[in-house]
């Protein structure tokens, strides 16, 4: 923070709301990042070095000139990139259930919060909100739902959560070869399921 001071100063200080922390060149404040950057007869100057949160709020320089004190304020702004702090693990679950993903993240702007489903078609918006809700999820709904925390300070954070549906097995194509006497046959049975299906023979009702 720097303050414009002219030859008629008798005394300088500056302050963080009622806490001195340096007065002149005497340095009041116990915290070793608050150093006096310039003390000259026209810029009264400090530095904190490695700023965080509780750095913000309003910083005052007082000017004593002739008995008549004068103070100029600034407001330090901290500005955090974002965050994720809490994201959902992994999850496997039947088609048809209710899934609720949660992504809680942190920054100063609040950073905003987007789910996207990330699909063999491609990336597909899904919610603007830190939790993600799905109601009735199909297996069309599974895969990888990536969370993306942005405020425009720093690059986005982004963190990802593999969701797994069970569902049961469809036979999606089954056919037969014909075969002469003598001959080898095929019989075909293709199925779709997760986990992976099981497959057994049976002719009648015998295995």
């Amino acid at each position: 923070s720097r303050c414009t001071v002219d030859d008629r100063v008798t005394r300088v200080a500056w302050l963080n709301r009622s806490t001195i922390l340096y007065a002149g060149n005497d340095k009041w404040s116990i915290d070793n990042r608050v150093v006096i950057l310039s003390n000259t007869k026209t810029q009264y100057s400090i530095k904190i070095h490695n700023v965080d949160i509780y750095d913000e709020g309003p910083y005052t320089c007082s000017v004593q000139t002739d008995n008549h004190p004068k103070t100029s304020r600034v407001h330090l702004i901290v500005q955090v990139p974002p965050q994720i702090v809490n994201i959902s693990s992994d999850i496997t679950v039947n088609e048809g259930s209710s899934v609720t993903l949660m992504c809680l993240a942190f920054g100063r702007p609040e950073p905003t919060v987007t789910w996207r489903h990330l699909s063999g078609k491609g990336q597909t918006f899904v919610s603007e909100d830190e939790y993600l809700e799905i109601t009735g999820i199909t297996r069309e709904q599974s895969g990888e739902y990536e969370c993306s925390a942005v405020n425009d300070v720093a690059v986005p954070d982004v963190r990802k959560v593999k969701v797994t549906v069970n569902y049961p097995p469809f036979i999606s194509n089954a056919k037969n070869t014909g075969a002469s006497v003598g001959q080898k046959g095929i019989l075909q049975c293709e199925a779709s399921a997760v986990p992976v299906a099981e497959f057994q023979w049976f002719k009648e009702d015998t295995r």
